[in-house]
């Protein structure tokens, strides 16, 4: 008999947290005869052990993908028809679960339930004013049962019937990005209702070191940035005068109310204004193809690159260690690489040095070039392609004919895609470089980093697993707008793709897309991609999880 429901927490590195929530939960789901699943979006020891402890079935992702895949992970694992998630960092109310699986089974037309959310700060003592709510999720609208616009995923019942309806949450979706909000979107567009059950309450706690003005004005700042990306892509964000004028409140709140919740306001403003203004800058003026450009050029050069050569010594200096232990578990790593390129005769030594790096590991390297010709760059490759034996290669490397490789680079590049599964991969640019893409430069700490995009230059890797999908390349060009499609594509399929970060390349002979006739790549780009989808930059241009620590 399956249970009456199940109760789905995901988690991620906040084990005193999750033993709040559990110790709250446990009791309730054990009268109920409902089930306990614990997602954890990484992999901790205790989370494990809490799980255990508590009768709760452990589902462990291994490494962080994001809320919205531990959500899915815990739909997967769950039995119950009724699905009810709750955060790590919440204590339900006594009766919560039996509000919910009542209101659930006197309301069969209803797929989706939330109750209200107290916000609780433990150990400290805040001065508000009053006239704002708290600076944590939270709602209540009030005392008695009704239908509502939308639920937080802090206190949010779905039924499984609804999700076979409108499908699971999207995983390439950033917490505070819509990640819920998102797929109660669907939800309502198709019909479905929200119900709030004012019985079914529970506290949003934060412990007195996360309720410090510096550490809620971080977080605010990081959801405020969410939120506007978000906005954007719904099409409803404000001006950036209006952010300004919002910033300009919430100052005048602080000086006036002397309140708290102020400067976490202010920070939740900046954090919008911030993104609203890398959205500015970053569009391509007067060209409707913006969409799937930077909008900037990524040139470096002047005064300013002994500064970003410090940098990035500095950043190596930091991951020596990490880089060491890459090395040591990819020393061995034999793969069978095919390295594809266009080569223009100025460039012959560079090309010569990128491939001999290659050739040092003890993956076997069979390198196939052209020269440019009177055919465009996904032309030449193609050639390249042909009478090819594709499934005897494990990778395939697309190397521009002016990168370079860091020493030891092929063995540890490809042993961390693989350690993360990422199936499209792309060492990040040092800052010193050449490149378009802010995203794609190097990241301060990372290891690696799963993302939404990965460019098609100046070296990319595509897996094994990719090549029915990619290959042979489309007519396309010098290749704009191929690694927006991509980016659609590794959604559709599944695929993680990202960056490597503890082995950026640099790209300094020219700058990014110099050779190219830029009118004439726009319309190419324009008219590839009208036939095929992709992901605009609003939405491509996002990290969905940081590796820190070589595993």
């Amino acid at each position: 008999m399956p249970p009456s429901a199940s109760i789905i927490i995901p988690t991620r590195s906040r084990p005193d947290y999750l033993e709040v929530a559990l110790a709250a939960v446990a009791p309730q789901a054990a009268g109920a005869g409902a089930e306990l699943v614990v997602v954890d979006d990484g992999r901790l020891e205790r989370n494990a052990q809490l799980a255990e402890r508590f009768g709760a079935r452990y589902v462990s992702l291994g490494e962080p993908r994001g809320l919205n895949a531990a959500r899915n992970a815990g739909i997967e694992a769950a039995t119950g028809e009724l699905l009810a998630f709750i955060d790590d960092d919440v204590e339900v109310h006594e009766g919560w679960l039996e509000a919910l699986i009542t209101a659930a089974h006197s309301q069969p037309d209803v797929g989706v339930f939330t109750g209200p959310i107290v916000a609780r700060f433990e150990g400290t003592q805040r001065r508000v004013c009053g006239r704002e709510g708290p600076p944590i999720t939270h709602t209540n609208y009030g005392d008695r049962d009704r239908d509502v616009p939308r639920a937080w995923g802090a206190n949010l019942t779905i039924r499984r019937s609804a999700l076979d309806r409108v499908g699971t949450f999207d995983p390439h979706r950033r917490v505070w990005s819509g990640d819920e909000e998102e797929w109660e979107q669907r939800h309502l567009r198709a019909g479905g209702r929200i119900r709030y059950i004012a019985a079914a309450g529970l506290d949003h706690r934060r412990v007195a070191a996360d309720a410090t003005p510096r550490a809620l004005m971080a977080v605010a700042m990081a959801r405020g940035r969410e939120a506007r990306a978000y906005d954007e892509a719904q099409g409803r964000a404000p001006t950036l005068e209006r952010e300004l004028r919002v910033l300009t409140g919430c100052l005048w709140h602080t000086l006036r109310r002397r309140c708290d919740n102020g400067p976490v306001m202010a920070a939740h403003s900046l954090g919008r204004i911030a993104r609203a203004r890398q959205t500015r800058h970053d569009r391509v003026r007067g060209d409707d193809a913006a969409d799937f450009l930077s909008g900037e050029s990524g040139t470096v050069g002047g005064r300013r690159d002994a500064l970003r050569e410090l940098k990035d010594r500095a950043a190596a200096t930091r991951g020596a260690w990490q880089l060491l232990r890459a090395r040591r578990a990819a020393r061995g790593l034999a793969r069978r690489v095919l390295v594809l390129s266009v080569v223009r005769e100025r460039h012959r030594a560079l090309y010569d040095d990128a491939v001999a790096e290659l050739r040092r590991s003890a993956c076997e390297v069979v390198a196939l070039e052209r020269p440019p010709g009177e055919l465009e760059k996904f032309a030449n490759l193609n050639l390249l392609l042909e009478g090819v034996e594709l499934e005897g290669f494990d990778w395939i490397l697309l190397m521009d004919d002016d990168v370079r490789l860091p020493a030891g680079f092929l063995a540890p590049f490809l042993h961390l895609a693989e350690r993360y599964g990422l199936r499209l991969a792309a060492p990040a640019h040092r800052l010193r470089s050449h490149a378009a893409w802010r995203l794609t430069r190097r990241q301060w700490g990372a290891v690696a980093r799963e993302t939404a995009f990965v460019e098609i230059g100046p070296l990319t890797a595509l897996h094994r697993d990719t090549y029915a999908a990619l290959l042979p390349f489309p007519a396309v060009g010098m290749g704009w707008g191929l690694d927006a499609h991509w980016s659609w594509l590794a959604r559709e399929h599944g695929w993680r793709i990202g960056l490597i970060d503890l082995l950026p390349v640099a790209h300094l002979a020219a700058p990014a897309a110099s050779a190219y006739a830029r009118e004439e790549a726009i319309a190419a780009a324009r008219a590839f991609l009208a036939e095929h989808p992709y992901l605009p930059v609003r939405e491509s241009q996002r990290t969905l999880a940081v590796h820190r620590r070589c595993a």
